[in-house]
């Protein structure tokens, strides 16, 4: 099954509705509303119908995902009445696929790691990366869905997008072994790590790990693969589009770690979340500064993933300005460098 959010406005202001995505028949089943029209053809009250409906299906698909294996009979159930609570796929206005409580930032496929050090540090790669499989945490305020419009700060020259695989946490776990993990998934998107590269270079010797460099956008959709429709992860084959330009094609190869490992070591002295997102790492030449080529405002950019479908987002077509910027203080070891 295909799952995904959609905003739909009312009297009362933008509501999110959890969605199943049938790309091929071209719609979207609301299934809060397919699942009311379910209970009511059998014998429920339209007013209780809608009240455990809403419930089964919040607009939360984090919450949704916590009900276990529940969610996903539910969810079939629901479809009983999707002629009858369907959208054309065309005119829904999509949010991230996932409103995740954590995200958290992988590095695991090698083609990226070496063509990144090559690139950006100009030396072979640290030692550190082949020890462990290393991540970050982004913020979960700055999530966009397909088709909505990604700032461009002013800060940077150098905004970048990640073709990377979002892992979705379907259950809670700690301390997992990689045999473990993956029972733990309840299903892949495409990820966008959005990336300023020459604002991560500056936050870099910080030694605070990503801040603004990371953390104005990350990508989520266009909608949730569940995992029982994916034969396997290695071997999906993804491309980047930019302006209906195809700037690179890529593919699941080349781990350093894999899945399974990625998600164990998460889990290791922290607990996984229902609706948590794990981002894979970019694959081989889905980032920009692997060809040198990084976008401009008003750019259009696609990530494709073979078994879930295209992320699409604009950039904007100027440049955000915050109202302050702090000022450079003084170094106070610039006698001590000479």
């Amino acid at each position: 099954m295909k799952l995904g959010r959609i905003a739909v406005q009312t009297p009362d202001g933008e509501q999110i509705r959890v969605v199943a995505v049938e790309p091929e028949a071209g719609r979207v089943i609301d299934l809060a509303r397919a699942y009311a029209l379910t209970l009511q053809r059998r014998g429920a009250t339209a007013e209780r119908a809608r009240e455990v409906a809403q419930n089964v299906f919040p607009g939360s698909l984090s919450r949704g995902i916590a009900a276990g294996e529940a969610f996903l009979e539910l969810a079939r159930e629901a479809l009983d009445a999707a002629d009858d609570a369907s959208l054309p796929l065309a005119e829904v206005e999509w949010r991230a696929a996932v409103d995740p409580p954590v995200i958290r930032d992988g590095l695991t496929f090698g083609t990226h790691i070496e063509n990144y050090f090559k690139n950006v540090v100009h030396s072979k790669p640290v030692r550190a990366v082949y020890e462990r499989p290393g991540f970050f945490k982004g913020s979960t305020a700055t999530v966009y869905g397909t088709d909505q419009t990604i700032p461009y700060p002013d800060i940077s020259e150098k905004l970048d997008y990640e073709l990377e695989i979002g892992y979705i946490v379907g259950k809670p776990g700690r301390n997992l072994t990689p045999d473990e993990a993956m029972d733990h998934i309840f299903g892949i998107t495409i990820f966008n790590d959005w990336s300023l590269r020459d604002v991560q270079a500056l936050e870099g010797p910080i030694g605070m790990g990503a801040q603004h460099s990371k953390d104005f956008a990350y990508g989520i959709g266009p909608w949730i693969t569940t995992m029982d429709e994916i034969d396997s992860i290695e071997g999906l084959k993804g491309q980047v589009r930019v302006n209906g330009e195809v700037w690179s094609d890529t593919r699941v190869e080349n781990f350093v770690y894999t899945p399974a490992e990625l998600v164990a070591y998460v889990s290791i002295f922290d607990g996984l979340q229902p609706g948590d997102l794990i981002g894979s790492g970019t694959m081989g030449f889905g980032a920009g500064v692997e060809i040198n080529r990084f976008l401009q405002p008003g750019d259009v950019v696609e990530l494709e993933l073979e078994g879930v479908g295209t992320l699409r987002n604009p950039v904007a077509n100027q440049k955000e300005t915050p109202p302050w910027w702090p000022t450079p203080r003084p170094y106070p070891f610039d006698d001590e460098e000479n």
